[in-house]
């Protein structure tokens, strides 16, 4: 009976529910060091048509999407059916394969291009990733870390903002010297910096790891790939580069899409690869194992979902025809606004930067109670009988906020899926100084304020879901699209509506009425 009372402890109040829930952020600020530093590579450069070039830029990736969707389905399948037969295959990524050329060579005036236009959007999503990761694993602080395809170092930047303290060594593989040369541009001026060695190949960086006489120096705390596996059109390839970074994870794997449908897909499949290739390994090393070491097994194999996914099941949006991706919105720098194209018309304060994540963690998912045992909620009629005369202003005020909640989300939802050409939601912009007037010089001292370190946070047990999409507001109603798992263990999950009334239940309506894209749902 004690075990019993013990799981349907109450462990959360309204607000700290409410608090443990929230993972998106508002509109996003670059940093001040990155804004200075991009503004002054690009003033160094001194390139000559820049609008033109980013707009070409553009045109590229949109060509490199268009080549890798019109791939045939032939290798996928051959991989399904032995997922071993292509290990070993892609010796060299970004450079050649069987498959002629894999992934796009920057070049000078291509890197800058880059760096103006698309640099502070990829930041943004790896910062929002990566500030999820922090958030759910408290304890995790990356001494050792590998950014695979870095490109001028969004994630660099955005690991730099998260763990400032922590980061010791930092391995870059990243072909393009452009693309090196860039990035040594722009931190050229931090102080502090951890120990960074940048790599043209992921067989460079295995030949230095293979010299070290201790097999655990190989492996990092946490490897980092974003934006760069929809690079590679070949599947084969691409899940063989997976199957090297997850052998060089020694704790965390993040992995960073773009939020497409092809985007999705590809972190779909290297998810599903990943979770099947170390459930396999268990049940080798289990059925080899005696009965005295499995408690030791369980601790040296197997990996989990971290996030966004709340379970280790089969993804519930495959073949659905919908695909999972979320939005972080960010206010655009002064280098963003002078060179992107517009059609003429102004260009909107703040762009929508959608993206598809995945991040894996070595060994099992820890076991906890659901958020929602063991806590009770006061019915409609019960707040009520507690009312103060300020409860019923408080009450005026949310009515009139709900029934405008229906246009505010419809605009919003339009706003998202809209070209830049939009006017601006001053609401949603976070205002700065423009860079015009700042100094060139990045500075350590410019110290932007943090968020306060959060006390309260969502475990890593299976009874937290996550909002795909926006939630739906009508009046006292709220719709939610949720993923989540359909047991303890999180072998198993769907993806179901969920509807949350006032009458039924007024503290979850009130945390349903605040909660957005991206957020976790308590179960």
């Amino acid at each position: 009976m004690a075990t019993v009372i013990t799981e349907t402890v109450q462990r959360f109040t309204a607000e700290t529910l409410k608090a443990a829930s929230k993972q998106s952020q508002g509109c996003y600020v670059v940093p001040l060091r990155l804004r200075r530093a991009i503004k002054k590579y690009i003033r160094e450069q001194e390139e000559h048509h820049m609008k033109r070039k980013v707009s070409r830029l553009s045109e590229t990736f949109n060509s490199i999407k268009d080549v890798n969707l019109q791939l045939t389905a032939s290798t996928a399948r051959e991989l399904i059916e032995d997922p071993l037969k292509y290990v070993g295959c892609s010796k060299r990524w970004k450079i050649k394969s069987s498959y002629g050329d894999i992934g796009f060579k920057y070049r000078d005036d291509q890197t800058v291009a880059y760096v103006a236009s698309r640099m502070p959007a990829v930041f943004s999503a790896c910062h929002r990733v990566l500030s999820e990761v922090k958030r759910r694993l408290p304890k995790f602080s990356p001494t050792k870390v590998l950014d695979f395809g870095a490109g001028t170092g969004s994630g660099f930047w955005a690991l730099r903002e998260v763990w400032p303290n922590s980061l010791e060594t930092v391995n870059l593989v990243e072909p393009s010297q452009s693309m090196q040369r860039a990035g040594q541009s722009l931190i050229k001026d931090l102080k502090n910096l951890p120990h960074i060695q940048s790599y043209g190949n992921i067989q460079g960086l295995s030949q230095d790891l293979n010299k070290s006489k201790d097999k655990s120096n190989r492996k990092h705390d946490l490897v980092i790939a974003s934006y760069v596996l929809g690079e590679i059109p070949s599947f084969k390839d691409r899940i063989t580069i997976v199957r090297q970074l997850w052998e060089l994870t020694g704790d965390v794997l993040v992995l960073v899409e773009p939020g497409t449908p092809h985007g999705s897909d590809i972190i779909s499949q290297v998810r599903s690869h990943i979770l099947w290739m170390e459930k396999r390994k268990s049940r080798k090393l289990e059925k080899a194992s005696s009965e005295g070491s499995k408690d030791l097994m369980t601790q040296k194999c197997g990996a989990y979902i971290v996030t966004p996914c709340p379970h280790d099941g089969v993804c519930p949006l495959d073949n659905s025809g919908k695909y999972c991706h979320f939005v972080q919105r960010l206010q655009r720098t002064t280098t963003q606004l002078a060179y992107k194209q517009s059609n003429g018309i102004p260009l909107r304060g703040f762009e929508d930067e959608k993206f598809s994540y995945v991040v894996f963690r070595r060994g099992p998912r820890p076991s906890a109670t659901w958020p929602l045992d063991g806590m009770k909620f006061d019915t409609l009629k019960e707040q009520k009988a507690k009312r103060t005369p300020e409860d019923y202003e408080t009450d005026y005020v949310e009515e009139y906020e709900s029934e405008h909640d229906e246009d505010y989300e419809s605009e919003r939802d339009d706003q998202i899926d809209s070209e830049p050409g939009d006017s601006i939601d001053d609401k949603m912009m976070v205002k700065y100084e423009s860079d015009i007037n700042e100094p060139y010089a990045t500075s350590e001292s410019d110290v932007e304020e943090e968020t306060p370190d959060e006390t309260v946070r969502a475990d890593l047990g299976t009874g937290w879901g996550r909002i795909i999409f926006s939630p739906m507001k009508r009046g006292k109603r709220v719709e939610m699209d949720i993923c989540r798992a359909t047991n303890y263990e999180g072998t198993e999950g769907q993806f179901e509506r969920v509807i949350v009334t006032k009458s039924k239940n007024p503290t979850l309506h009130q945390q349903a009425r605040k909660s957005l894209w991206g957020d976790l749902w308590p179960f």
